[in-house]
């Protein structure tokens, strides 16, 4: 909705986990114009539904969204993984490389999109594709694959510019590694409060505990973990005061969207309002994205998910839904 005014009524709107408010919304140049009584504009009826802000999916690699999960673990490592699917001139590798980056990339999108995602990190090169009428927001990070795949993580991480996250693949393994020491990326200089620490399934104790003397962040992706290590975060991980943030991952290894991670999630268990925060207002904060982004308010991007209203909280109705 970039032209014109437009007023969304009727609809239940959500202004935090647990909190909620019946009114008209008005949306204008693709933002929340206002969040009051609003009489001009075309007028879309939404009665019986529950706008929610669009989720944000922290972490993704959209150009691998056409593939089957591949791999038949538990591994000890993502490395022991990635050397076991690799196999480039066989089905499927073979078949999806033949496929334009930009098709696969806009597969992604899609994937995300049907899944209630407006906006996806994408841990990869980013791309001319998503400055053309992408039809999903992809903010620009600095990044690095990993320790062990980057050979120089702290240039990396000076090159970021930094209004940006710097965010990196880290611990992820089924048990600790002594070179999965975050003390590792503290001398390169590369772990500060715009360190985003993807996975961490590995990270110790002392680990957790130097992340957030840092006020580093974490992403946790479940599915993904479960599926290469059969194992995931734990609860040291989950009380260490880090904010975290949910992604998917790719569909090499990952859910099928991120309303199924959220599910996967709350087995932990985690509280559904801790789960909308790591899909909203968290997962913007880690992110850096622009003021207003996660939440519905006014002067805001107008980046919003219609659902069926059941009645309950904003975020009990998120963890039941499915694409």
């Amino acid at each position: 909705m970039k032209t014109g005014r437009w007023i969304l009524g009727g609809a239940r709107v959500a202004l935090g986990a647990a909190e909620s408010a019946r009114f008209d919304l008005a949306v204008e140049a693709g933002r929340i114009a206002s969040l009051e009584t609003a009489r001009d504009g075309a007028r879309l009826d939404l009665g019986g539904s529950l706008i929610l802000p669009g989720l944000i999916n922290a972490h993704d690699h959209l150009q691998y969204s056409l593939y089957p999960r591949l791999g038949r673990g538990p591994y000890p490592d993502a490395e022991s993984w990635a050397r076991a699917i690799y196999r480039p001139a066989e089905p499927p590798i073979s078949e999806q490389r033949r496929i334009p980056i930009s098709t696969r990339l806009r597969w992604g999108a899609v994937r995300n999109l049907l899944g209630g995602c407006t906006t996806v990190a994408h841990h990869d090169p980013y791309r001319r594709t998503f400055t053309r009428d992408f039809p999903l927001r992809v903010p620009k990070l600095g990044w690095a694959h990993s320790l062990e795949f980057t050979d120089s993580v702290g240039r990396e991480y000076r090159r970021t510019p930094r209004r940006r996250p710097f965010v990196i693949h880290f611990a992820e393994a089924a048990a600790p590694r002594e070179s999965d020491r975050l003390e590792r990326l503290a001398r390169e200089g590369a772990l500060s409060d715009r360190t985003v620490l993807v996975h961490g399934v590995a990270l110790t104790a002392e680990d957790l505990a130097l992340a957030a003397a840092r006020r580093a962040s974490l992403v946790w992706c479940p599915s993904s973990n479960h599926f290469i290590l059969g194992a995931s975060l734990g609860r040291a991980a989950l009380s260490s005061g880090l904010r975290i943030a949910l992604g998917t991952d790719s569909a090499l290894s990952g859910a099928a969207d991120l309303l199924e991670e959220i599910r996967t999630a709350a087995r932990a268990p985690v509280s559904p309002e801790r789960l909308y925060a790591m899909v909203t207002r968290d997962a913007a904060a880690i992110l850096r994205l622009p003021k207003g982004a996660g939440s519905i308010v006014q002067g805001g991007p107008a980046d919003l998910v219609v659902v069926p209203d059941r009645g309950g909280t904003p975020a009990e109705e998120l963890l039941e839904l499915d694409a």
